[in-house]
Formats: C-alpha cells, structure tokens, sequence
C-alpha cells in the first residue's frame, strides 16, 4: 500500500532509523513529504529530551543546547545540512539555472555554504541553550515544533503547481505531489502543536510558525525562479531555515 511504503520511506528519508524498504514512488513519496511534519515533531521530542536532560543532569546550558544540536544531525545523518550548503553555494553563483543546479550537484562545499552551515548550527545552539533551562514540557514542545515547521516548510515546496528543476532525483519524485488541503492540514496540526510551545503566550507559537512558514515560501519561490523548480537540496535548504526561524521566534521573550 502506498500508505504504508510512504510512512517507511518517510522515516528512512528524513531520519536514520533503518526500516524494510518498500515501494519508491511517487504515491509513496507524496505521503512521505505529507507527514514529514509528524516526523519532525518525534525528532523534536528527542532532541529537546536530550538538551533538557543534560541540562537538568547539571551540564552547563550551551553544552547541553550544542550535544541536542549534534544528536539533531546524527538522527538525520546530515542530509538537510548538505541541502543547506549545495543551494547556498549555488545561490551565490553569477550562472544560469544550468550552471547553479551544476554547482548543486558538486560533492564538494564552498565558502558560502560552510558560511550558511556554521550560522545555522550556531543559531539552533543558541537557541537550544535557551530552551533547555525551560521546564521539560515546554522544551520539549518547543523543539518538536521548530522540527515539524522545518519539514512543514518541505511539505509546502512540494504543493501542487510547484515544478522540479531537473528530471531525475528526490524532488522529481515529489514535486508538485502534495494537495493543497493536505498542506493546509498539516500547517493547522504544527499551528496547535505550537500553542504549547509559548505557554505563557499561547498565541506566541502559531504565529511564529506562521510567519517562519510565509518567509519560507517567499523564499521557495525565488529559488524556484532561480533553478527552475525544487530539488532535493532545495528541500533541505527550506526545512532548515524554516526551523532556524521558528527556534528565534519561540525563544523571544
């Protein structure tokens, strides 16, 4: 069934928990990227449960923030990051569509994108570090919510109309395969995940993913006019700028 060949790939695509292989398609990748968002809530539940954790072991506050940050990156192998870095660089090339998805396709990361890497780590820390010293349920809700709206943000790049840039590869599979009241859907559970987020402000976190959501989508479309549609990379750019943005929101006070 194209459900649950769809949750398997889900789980193998955006963490590193190893399932039977199913069917790879793109009925299968269409529920994949649909309840991505629910898979980043899981990670975020572990992620924060590690940061707070060691936080309430007595590990100083950054320490405890960096290790949830690096238990992120190990429970994704990284992928998103690579993401990040292949459409930085190619964003910063002076080329055409041809020449930035060439870029994007280099196993090797230039200054651009080791730049976008290290400010994304460093800001998660930041903000990890932040949430930490919070009381468990808070940090912990808080962290599954920027996780699920950096794969909300994933959700959203593979909406019907939203082409993909090159033929062959994960956004081939995915462009475009995403009903637009399956994206609404999954933006309204992210929005009342959030709701616990900010306790003291309940309003705080639905508006923090819906304003990290509507960046990103602007953001989407430029680079959907820059490459001519999305790749795998593009969704790994979106999900982590997504995420960074709804870790600062979540964190003002």
């Amino acid at each position: 069934m194209a459900v649950g060949d769809g949750l398997r790939l889900a789980i193998t695509t955006f963490t590193v928990f190893p399932l039977r292989a199913g069917r790879v398609d793109r009925a299968a990748g269409a529920v994949a990227i649909s309840v991505a968002p629910a898979v980043g809530a899981l990670l975020g539940l572990v992620v924060g449960g590690v940061g707070w954790s060691l936080s309430w072991l007595g590990t100083p506050a950054l320490v405890a923030g960096a290790l949830a940050v690096g238990t992120g990156v190990l429970l994704t192998r990284g992928l998103h990051l690579d993401g990040l870095a292949d459409t930085t660089d190619a964003l910063g090339s002076y080329g055409g569509p041809e020449r930035a998805l060439e870029i994007m396709k280099k196993p090797d990361i230039g200054p651009f994108g080791v730049a976008a890497i290290c400010l994304d780590l460093l800001i998660q820390t930041a903000c990890l570090t932040a949430l930490v010293t919070h009381p468990a349920a808070t940090a912990l809700v808080a962290t599954a919510t920027a996780m699920a709206c950096g794969r909300l943000a994933v959700t959203v790049a593979c909406a019907r109309g939203v082409p993909a840039a090159r033929p062959g590869g994960l956004g081939a599979l995915v462009a475009g395969s995403v009903p637009p009241v399956v994206v609404a859907l999954a933006a309204v559970a992210v929005g009342l995940l959030a709701v616990r987020a900010t306790p003291a402000h309940p309003w705080q976190g639905p508006v923090v993913v819906a304003v990290a959501t509507a960046v990103t989508a602007v953001l989407l479309r430029h680079l959907v006019r820059r490459f001519g549609g999305i790749t795998g990379d593009v969704l790994g750019f979106v999900l982590e700028v997504s995420t960074g943005l709804c870790l600062v929101g979540l964190t003002l006070d």
